[in-house]
């Protein structure tokens, strides 16, 4: 059996998966198996019996309305790496993809007026882009901000190749707008050091540090002010209302459950409440109830999930304790957090990190 950074890719974690509707929500479109089959075919691999089971076809992939789910997209990739033992293939997928790769969004990005404001539209549109992870905007501090990545799915055998995916693709594309010499001052990874650590090296050119507490690649503040000589106005607004139309029937109650978790991600510390949350998306709290009820969702299942989502990822990471996990998403008491994960998972903390290791 194929294993990626010491996890072995079985259907175990797929089984405990598919209790969540999200899993089999086919709405991604499907970038990353396109790109992934490409490379495939330029090294003369035959790749049809990855989409075995799968419900899906290499030749179904030509379809630009073609949606797939995590399920299917994952299913794809663990038949890849399993078929060409590679470590990291995702770095091999993600450093040959380009603006071009992203359609409409990587014309909306060419054509904004400075690299922060193409990054900012990366990151709000990054499910027209087919991520499998979901992405934040961060400041890491005085002098550097952060593209930061959140597993929708606490799926720790893929978590390598979808971050190794979505990291090197942003640097090559940062690299396609500000010149080949641009570097991140640093890259951070929840999961343990992999034996090809070399290759992150020599493609990202800059501090690496493995067993990390969040997913993110840093780079200088100064960069955001950077001038492209592509900028269009025009065709930035053309192209971004059109990666608006991309969005499902849904999308107005994605898009908030969305915000809602992206806040809650960057908030986890200070256990914020519904109130707190409306605040910041300048919405009152009983619109904001009302528009998550109109999609079916409650605040505080939202709540719980990304809480869980979050302690069972450091779970994994394996360098924070269970009271230093407790703490990092806003339960001051460990006994207190003891009680709460045991409720939102069925096992105790300690647990949870036995069976992941």
């Amino acid at each position: 059996m194929a294993a990626v950074s010491g996890h072995p890719i079985d259907d175990t974690t797929a089984t405990a998966l598919g209790a969540d509707a999200r899993f089999t929500a086919a709405e991604t479109p499907p970038n990353i198996l396109v790109h992934l089959t490409q490379l495939a075919l330029s090294r003369g691999l035959r790749c049809d019996g990855w989409f075995a089971g799968s419900g899906l076809t290499r030749e179904q992939l030509n379809d630009p309305t073609l949606r797939v789910s995590y399920r299917q997209a994952r299913s794809v990739i663990r038949r890849a790496l399993q078929t060409t033992g590679e470590a990291g293939l995702g770095l091999a997928v993600g450093r040959v993809e380009t603006l071009g790769s992203f359609g409409l969004l990587g014309l909306a990005m060419m054509t904004s007026a400075t690299f922060g404001e193409a990054m900012q539209v990366g990151i709000n549109h990054h499910r027209v882009s087919g991520s499998l992870l979901d992405v934040s905007f961060e400041v890491a501090g005085p002098r550097e901000v952060a593209l930061a990545a959140w597993p929708r799915f606490n799926d720790a055998p893929l978590l390598p190749f979808l971050c190794e995916e979505l990291f090197s693709s942003s640097l090559a594309i940062a690299r396609e707008l500000l010149g080949p010499g641009f570097n991140p001052s640093r890259l951070e990874l929840t999961y343990a050091r992999p034996a090809h650590a070399q290759a992150y090296a020599d493609y990202f050119r800059c501090e690496l540090v493995f067993g990390a507490r969040y997913n993110r690649i840093l780079l200088d503040v100064q960069w955001l002010q950077h001038p492209l000589p592509t900028h269009n106005p025009l065709t930035a607004q053309q192209a971004l209302a059109l990666c608006n139309q991309q969005h499902d029937a849904n999308g107005v109650q994605q898009e908030i459950v969305a915000s809602v978790e992206r806040l809650l991600r960057s908030h986890l510390r200070h256990q914020p409440r519904l109130p707190d949350v409306a605040r910041m998306l300048n919405m009152s709290e009983r619109s904001l109830r009302r528009r998550l009820a109109e999609g079916g969702r409650i605040f505080r299942e939202i709540h719980d999930r990304v809480r869980a989502e979050r302690a069972l990822e450091l779970l994994h990471g394996g360098t924070l304790s269970v009271a230093e996990i407790g703490l990092e998403i806003g339960f001051s008491d460990p006994r207190e957090f003891r009680r709460a994960f045991k409720r939102w998972t069925g096992m105790p903390p300690r647990s949870a990190r036995q069976h992941a290791a």
